[in-house]
């Protein structure tokens, strides 16, 4: 038997249920039937942001995207958070709304799919090769390697599997900089607070603040996929045409030019 979210976690459904209807167009008969709230991974709100953009809904629903890190979105979800369509970095977190009985099973499909990178800043980049038993620890110096949460986040639990793969999570598992998600781990190094951090590619290819240093062996962690699902009881109309977009041809090429694979 599934146990239920507790009261905090109920509150916390409550914030975004006012967080969602502030975003609601500004006319006169708006209600929440006007728009297709879409809860997503952080690290798709450069690309995402950009697909929205290009759906016109005939009907002119408007669809609102709620970012920040797969775990807290399903958790939100489990909650009771507004939410219509969830697009997750991990398939974990699908798997976790699945046993609360808070997705439609038959809607959910593995969108898209990304690279795990290793990033310094512009001003001070890395000489360093990545693969087996490679001297991150070393590299750091006297500095911390920036990580999305490694017991929670999807960029940081593929990152902790990778390094463990390539022998070098010993050398940096006490020597961490968590983020609540990958665009904070970005962040700390667009800053210099971390001389090196690992994200995704697309996160990697967006900044102009951040030094690639290199890609990840794709065989040093699960493959990371990006599932989409419609959350349970919501398949209207509008969220169903979104649904639709998102698997489209005119999504997966702005998708692309974002760094995301499409493995539709």
């Amino acid at each position: 038997m599934t146990r239920r979210p507790g009261s905090g976690a109920r509150r916390v459904a409550v914030a975004l249920a006012v967080l969602v209807a502030a975003a609601l167009p500004a006319r006169t008969g708006a209600t929440a039937e006007d728009r297709v709230a879409v809860f997503a991974a952080a690290s798709l709100t450069a690309a995402l942001t950009a697909v929205l953009a290009r759906h016109a809904d005939p009907e002119g629903a408007r669809a609102v995207p709620v970012f920040a890190a797969s775990s807290t979105l399903a958790r939100q979800i489990a909650a009771g958070a507004p939410a219509d369509l969830f697009l997750s970095a991990h398939p974990a977190w699908l798997d976790y709304l699945a046993a609360h009985e808070r997705i439609d099973p038959t809607s959910r499909v593995d969108l898209l799919g990304n690279r795990l990178a290793l990033i310094a800043p512009r001003d001070a980049p890395l000489d360093l090769v990545i693969g087996p038993g490679f001297a991150l620890g070393r590299a750091l110096g006297d500095g911390r390697l920036a990580i999305a949460d490694p017991a929670h986040v999807p960029a940081g639990i593929y990152g902790r599997a990778a390094l463990v793969a390539l022998g070098a999570w010993h050398g940096v598992a006490a020597r961490l900089a968590p983020a609540a998600d990958v665009r904070g781990a970005l962040a700390l190094v667009e800053r210099g607070a971390a001389p090196a951090g690992i994200v995704y590619e697309s996160d990697a290819r967006a900044s102009r603040r951040v030094a690639l240093v290199g890609l990840f062996p794709a065989a040093s962690h699960p493959p990371i996929r990006y599932p989409l699902a419609m959350v349970a009881g919501r398949d209207r109309p509008a969220s169903r045409r979104l649904y639709d977009f998102l698997q489209g041809a005119e999504a997966a090429a702005i998708f692309s030019a974002h760094g995301f694979s499409h493995v539709q």
